[in-house]
């Protein structure tokens, strides 16, 4: 809160200091909305040192600090990455995996268009479509070993519609690991912090030995999302007949 001309604070600064915020003047048509989000684009660190790093998204940091912390990728590994786009999540795998060694193989799967990422084998398909788990498991060469998900539907600002729709989104990810996963394998999935999460966390505590909520570093303080990290995976694979 200001205080005037008194020389007092101004927002919890010291009397005299400069914000060095970036401010975005409204111009035109752009919505308040637009303007606050571009604002923080501009002042959010991770964005600055993604531009500087290379990375396509300041969503690559959150995939680097929970493998640091947990350990999933290793070297040698076959992965699918779920709305791959625009492909921050494929360049860290594809670092930690050792596939500019010629090590592993990761195949990223998007509805939209990716840019090429050097070693990473991408498709523009829905991964829900029935020819999906055999496409991408005949071009990783075999089960994978991880399947990860940064994906998020199309927030409508209710926060309980927003929650229900990446629960399933989560949910659809989770029957896509079914039919590729590997004994052993790992999952990683975005959520939104919410009380309809308990049905979902039961089926991964069955099927993977170790199930944990994951918030990173790099996922901004004032969102509700969280991931969740299962891992050994432990299903029978499907019969013929319906599920193990």
């Amino acid at each position: 809160m200001s205080t005037g001309k008194s020389g007092g604070k101004t927002g919890g600064k010291p009397a005299g200091a400069r914000d060095m915020r970036v401010k975005v003047k409204k111009a035109g048509k752009l919505k308040h909305s637009s303007q606050l989000w571009l604002e923080r684009q501009l002042n959010d660190p991770y964005v600055k040192r993604a531009r500087e790093m290379g990375y396509r998204s300041r969503a690559a940091f959150k995939l680097e600090e929970m493998d640091d912390r947990y350990k999933f990728l290793k070297t040698g590994q076959r992965l699918v990455d779920l709305g791959c786009a625009p492909g921050g999540w494929c360049q860290i795998a594809a670092k930690r995996i050792g596939l500019e060694q010629g090590k592993g193989h990761i195949v990223g799967i998007d509805l939209l268009a990716v840019d090429p990422i050097p070693g990473v084998d991408l498709i523009q398909l829905d991964f829900m479509a029935d020819e999906a788990p055999a496409l991408l498991t005949e071009r990783l060469g075999g089960r994978a070993d991880g399947v990860m998900s940064d994906m998020a539907a199309n927030t409508t600002g209710h926060k309980k519609t927003d929650h229900l729709k990446i629960i399933a989104l989560a949910e659809a990810a989770i029957e896509f690991a079914h039919d590729v996963l590997a004994p052993g394998g790992f999952f990683l999935a975005k959520l939104f912090q919410g009380g309809d999460s308990a049905e979902l966390l039961a089926t991964l505590k069955r099927d993977f030995t170790m199930v944990r909520n994951v918030k990173p570093a790099a996922s901004r303080a004032d969102s509700s999302e969280l991931y969740v990290l299962a891992t050994g995976y432990r299903r029978q694979q499907r019969t013929e007949g319906g599920d193990a």
